[in-house]
């Protein structure tokens, strides 16, 4: 059985989330509840096995090990330390991380 990881979402990335819902609600409300619970889906799927997504470029700069899931144009930045599993932010692809 796989090693089990605990999902932490840091309020930074909740707020992100929000962003993400209110611009795609600006056209239709079922596509972005759709793609906010599709998001959440893929984040919740790094219980298991989060090493299987790369670091990120912007590792050479923070002197970090951060990873990130890319879905769709969006990039979920994240760490591992333990068991455990922090969502740092949820930024567009397009975009370099800023903490």
């Amino acid at each position: 059985m796989a090693k089990k990881y605990k999902v932490n979402i840091s309020q930074n990335a909740v707020v992100d989330l929000e962003h993400i819902f209110f611009y795609i609600v600006e056209d239709n409300i079922n596509n972005a509840q759709k793609f906010i619970l599709e998001l959440e889906e893929k984040i919740y799927s790094l219980e298991t096995f989060p090493e299987r997504f790369s670091y990120i470029p912007e590792n050479i700069y923070l002197g970090a090990n951060y990873r990130h899931l890319v879905y769709k144009k969006y990039r979920v930045i994240y760490r591992l330390e333990d068991k455990s599993v922090y969502i740092l932010r949820v930024i567009h692809g397009s975009k370099l991380l800023e903490l």
